[in-house]
């Protein structure tokens, strides 16, 4: 799986290309550092240090995140208790990903993800629409039946203000620059190269939330 990097991510927003090449790969067993993960150079404490806190980096602009969308959510429901799982849209200093962040901070405070989520990835992605301006914004949501004054106020929120304010923090010093992107505990970023599929990613993501359980006291 080849992640999307700024220049990348911006040429697929523009011009909406769906790319599903794979490398051949590797198992997630006796990961290899600089191959399977890398150390981030600053950790960074999560918002709960009871857990083991998993983050993926993404955007619904990004082709890639889209596939992975389902299996990820199947596969994080099934997370043990002591592994906490959030979701954080990338910016990469955009206003159309910024935008995009703002639909997904809004879906979520509107509980409309598991509504409109896919949808989002899948409008985009495959029906090639253009929801980078908040009024296509406004009227994609109006077409899926809801309400587009209600959700109009929420994207305009403090809320969502400051959600954007914490994530764009977050990418910054975790120092996102592709995505779809996965952080282990604040500590170890999952690669991509020489995976198959998305399901070889998560094993090296699992590998990883193991390494990080042994790590701790």
């Amino acid at each position: 799986m080849i992640p999307i990097n700024r220049r990348l991510f911006h040429a697929s927003l523009l011009a909406l290309l769906f790319s599903t090449l794979w490398p051949l790969a590797g198992t997630a067993d006796n990961l290899v550092e600089g191959r399977d993960w890398i150390p981030l150079e600053t950790p960074v404490k999560g918002d709960d240090s009871e857990t083991i806190e998993v983050l993926e980096f993404f955007s619904y602009g990004c082709p890639h995140c889209g596939q992975l969308n389902p299996l990820l959510k199947d596969w994080a429901a099934e997370l043990p208790e002591d592994v906490s799982f959030r979701r954080v849209p990338v910016t990469f200093g955009r206003a159309a990903w910024a935008n995009l962040a703002r639909l997904y901070y809004s879906l979520e405070l509107d509980e409309l993800i598991d509504a409109l989520d896919q949808a989002a990835f899948d409008a985009i992605g495959i029906e090639r629409k253009r929801l980078f301006t908040d009024k296509a914004i406004f009227a994609w949501v109006e077409a899926q039946g809801q309400d587009a004054q209600a959700f109009e106020k929420t994207f305009n929120s403090f809320a969502v203000e400051l959600a954007l304010g914490k994530g764009r923090d977050l990418e910054q010093r975790m120092a996102i620059d592709a995505v779809p992107r996965i952080i282990i505990d604040g500590r170890y970023v999952v690669l991509n190269e020489g995976v198959r599929d998305y399901s070889e990613l998560l094993q090296r993501a699992d590998a990883l939330i193991a390494r990080a359980r042994e790590a701790r006291p």
